[in-house]
């Protein structure tokens, strides 16, 4: 009899776990974002939580809380319930490098926290001055093994992906170039149209602006296929750089840990219909960004490629930022 009581029990509870799936959000449901109001991430995120509030009939809303490595946006959304309506937007650096940049985390990525989807991916390019005697990576590349530690390439930070991907790229070509991190994007970008130093990662959103006003040139893109927009742009590989590299940002949505798996699996494939819409594929090319959606294992798989990557080359550099 008591078996029989359990059962019934338990099939009513699976009953309301698959209703609240279906008649997820039962309220307005809110995005903590650690970027800026007006930056790239957070452009896009509004965007998508304009055209989810559409199809779920209740507002998404995006708070912002910048600072402190994006701890404090982090630190809201993991004591947050699990239920789907509060959700964390990072991007892949911090998700993948700030496990290794920090000795000390207030949190544990996968122990606080349920993959969701991601929703945009940019590739690097290899950006150098306009006047630079490099036409191809291959040159740059050349030059750096002739002249072990004199070229320099520039960072918007020590650990940031801008530097880790540069020193991926010294790893597997068996070069050494002199990294010079700067303190913010705006001064790096007018670094390099400066010939400050001889190159850096940029995305095109953020040494675009120095491209078309003819300052900085795109030697290459990190990309395993030439991307959208600069169709006349090669791969690394294709400008004589080593074949596959790559280097990427992607920005992705989370949830508190022990969100409902249907939830989870509601919201991947409705960010993934909003991500198909014509309209939303448009604004995203304004903004130099791919619209990239996926489910968990593909989410997992990408997480732990970058992870891999960055956390070799950070214990190789010896960096920390605590």
């Amino acid at each position: 009899m008591q078996l029989k009581t359990w059962c019934a029990a338990f099939a009513s509870a699976l009953t309301v776990l698959a209703a609240g799936a279906q008649d997820f959000p039962t309220r307005p449901v809110r995005v903590t974002t650690p970027f800026p109001v007006g930056s790239g991430p957070d452009v896009v995120l509004r965007v998508v939580g304009e055209k989810l509030s559409r199809l779920w009939g209740k507002p998404v809303v995006v708070d912002n809380k910048p600072g402190a490595s994006g701890f404090i946006a982090i630190e809201a959304v993991k004591r947050a319930a699990p239920d789907g309506h509060e959700l964390l937007q990072l991007d892949n650096a911090q998700m993948a490098a700030q496990p290794f940049l920090f000795k000390k985390l207030p949190y544990d990525l996968l122990r606080d926290f349920e993959p969701v989807t991601p929703i945009l991916r940019n590739y690097f390019f290899v950006v150098v001055p306009t006047t630079s005697p490099f036409k191809t990576t291959g040159d740059l590349l050349a030059a750096a093994k002739a002249r072990p530690a004199v070229l320099n390439y520039g960072s918007w930070f020590i650990g940031s992906p801008g530097h880790l991907g540069a020193a991926m790229l010294e790893s597997a070509t068996g070069t050494t170039m002199t990294h010079v991190p700067y303190k913010e994007m705006t001064q790096l970008y007018t670094g390099v149209g400066n010939s400050e130093v001889d190159w850096a990662f940029g995305s095109a959103a953020s040494a675009g602006a120095m491209q078309r006003a003819g300052r900085v040139r795109y030697l290459a893109v990190a990309a395993p296929q030439r991307v959208t927009g600069f169709a006349d742009v090669p791969t690394v590989a294709e400008s004589g750089g080593p074949a596959g590299f790559e280097l990427s940002a992607w920005v992705a949505l989370l949830a508190p840990k022990g969100t409902p798996p249907k939830v989870v699996e509601k919201i991947q494939k409705d960010v993934a219909t909003v991500l198909a819409d014509p309209a939303v594929r448009e604004r995203y090319a304004a903004l130099f960004y791919e619209t990239y959606a996926s489910d968990t294992a593909q989410f997992m798989q990408h997480l732990r490629t970058d992870s891999q990557r960055y956390g070799q080359t950070i214990e190789r550099l010896k960096i920390s930022l605590d």
